[in-house]
C-alpha cells in the first residue's frame, strides 16, 4: 500500500536545500547523525568446555516436518483477502506540504494494483505528472512512475511493502498492521534521504468503502512528526 511519499518528500527537501545553498551565503554548518542505540555485547569468554560427550542435543524438525510447516505458511489467509479488495485501477490526487502552514503542492495520476503469485502478493504501479523544483528553485513538470510490492507475511504476522520509482535508485521497506474496526492500515518504516540522514515515516491508509480510500503520510526528521502528504484514491470504473 505504498506510494511515492518517501521519494517525493526527499526530492523536494533535497531541491529546497540545494536552492538555499545557491542563493544564500555559505556557512560552516555541520550535520550530525543521531547517536546510535546502545549496543549490549555479551562478555568475551576464553573458557573452553570439557571434551566430553553431552547426553542432550538440540532437536531439529526433520525434513518432512519442515516441509509441512512451510506448506502451511504458504497458504493464503484472511489478511491476503483484505489486500485483494484493494486490487483494481485507481485515480489519485496528491497534496504535499513542504512546511507546516505552507500551501500544498498538487499532482494527479493513475495506479493499477494486481494480484501476483496466486494472490500472495500485489503489485501497484503508478504513473502521473507532477511539478518538482529545479536547481533554480522554480517548478518544472516531470513524468512520475513508481511501483510497490505488497503482501502479508505469515511468518512475521505483519503486512509488508516495498517501494521504488524513477526519481531514485533505492527500495523503501515498511511493515504494517490492520485495524478491522476502523478499516485502517498503519505502516512504519524509514529511509535515507541523504547519506547519513535517516528519516522515520508513518503511513495511515483509511478505507472509506470499496471505491475510496486515503493515505496520510507523516515523517520525522528529528524535530517531531509532521504530516507532509495526503493522497485520495478513487476506483476507476
Amino acid at each position: 500500500m505504498k506510494t511515492a511519499s518517501v521519494t517525493l518528500t526527499a526530492l523536494f527537501a533535497a531541491a529546497s536545500i540545494a536552492f538555499a545553498q545557491e542563493t544564500k551565503p555559505t556557512s560552516a554548518t555541520t550535520v550530525s547523525s543521531p547517536a546510535p542505540a546502545n549496543i549490549i555485547q555479551a562478555p568475551t569468554s576464553t573458557t573452553t568446555a570439557p571434551a566430553t560427550t553431552s547426553s542432550t542435543s538440540t532437536t531439529q524438525p526433520n525434513e518432512a516436518e519442515m516441509m509441512k510447516q512451510m506448506m502451511e505458511l504458504s497458504k493464503l489467509g484472511e489478511n491476503h483477502k483484505i489486500l485483494a479488495t484493494m486490487a483494481g485501477t485507481w485515480s489519485y490526487n496528491v497534496k504535499m506540504w513542504m512546511a507546516p502552514g505552507a500551501p500544498p503542492m498538487m499532482s494527479t495520476g493513475t495506479g493499477v494494483r494486481k494480484a501476483v503469485m496466486g494472490g500472495r502478493y500485489f503489485t501497484f504501479e503508478v504513473a502521473g505528472k507532477m511539478q518538482m523544483p529545479g536547481a533554480d528553485g522554480k517548478p518544472k513538470d516531470m513524468e512520475f512512475q513508481g511501483m510497490a510490492l505488497e503482501g502479508y507475511d505469515n511468518v512475521k504476522k505483519k503486512f509488508v511493502a516495498t517501494w521504488c520509482d524513477n526519481m531514485g535508485t533505492g527500495i523503501g521497506l515498511s511493515e504494517g498492521s490492520y485495524d478491522a474496526a476502523t478499516k485502517t492500515f498503519t505502516y512504519i518504516g524509514d529511509y535515507e534521504m541523504m547519506p547519513g540522514m535517516k528519516i522515520k515515516f508513518r503511513e495511515v491508509i483509511k478505507v472509506a468503502d470499496a471505491n475510496h480510500h486515503t493515505m496520510e503520510y507523516y515523517e520525522d526528521r528529528g524535530a517531531g512528526e509532521m504530516k507532509s502528504m495526503e493522497i485520495a484514491y478513487t476506483r476507476k470504473k
